[in-house]
């Protein structure tokens, strides 16, 4: 799914979203995305009926669901129900709505691509160079990054074999900031 297709999705509606530094990931208003999705004049009632609807749904809620102070329609902040990436694909597979099918279509495919990335995991590496070709990245260097993915690899393999601590190494470079080293290759 592209931004122009999410964006005519929201029709341009405000999805309240804030950023976690500590858990390195984005919350989303579960209000916000239901209100878009179903045109509910009251998106709290409309969660209160999914749940009771689906009881998977609501038996997980409390891991689904988190309260972050967000900012409300009259400026202040609230805490408000939230959602990680996760937890807002969960919410929206419970929504049946027109508007919520072609997300629901988008999981699904990405889901049967992943399957088949984990069967041959050459597919990985092909999505992983279209990702960085469709964020603009030259063909030289998404060699060199797939390069150095491959020689930290097998850093961190020769490291398991003589049982040292990845964690430890990784802090002593970083402390330094000085690991300009060569690994002889084999």
């Amino acid at each position: 799914m592209t931004k122009r297709e999410i964006s005519k999705l929201f029709e341009d509606r405000k999805i309240r979203t804030v950023w976690d530094d500590k858990e390195e990931k984005w919350f989303f208003s579960i209000v916000d995305v239901v209100g878009v999705l179903t045109d509910s004049a009251d998106p709290k009632q409309y969660i209160k009926r999914m749940k009771s609807r689906d009881e998977g749904l609501k038996a997980n809620w409390g891991t689904i669901c988190t309260l972050v102070p967000l900012v409300s329609e009259d400026g202040k902040k609230h805490k408000e129900m939230t959602a990680d990436t996760t937890g807002i694909f969960r919410v929206i597979q419970s929504i049946p709505s027109p508007k919520a099918e072609p997300i629901k279509q988008w999981i699904a495919h990405v889901a049967a691509e992943r399957i088949d990335q984990m069967q041959d995991p050459e597919l990985s590496i092909q999505q992983a160079m279209m990702d960085y070709k469709r964020l603009g990245y030259s063909d030289n260097w998404i060699n060199q990054r797939l390069k150095s993915i491959e020689i930290r690899k097998d850093l961190t393999d020769q490291w398991k074999l003589h049982n040292v601590e990845e964690g430890r190494i990784n802090n002593r470079c970083k402390s330094m900031q000085c690991c300009n080293f060569t690994l002889p290759l084999s």
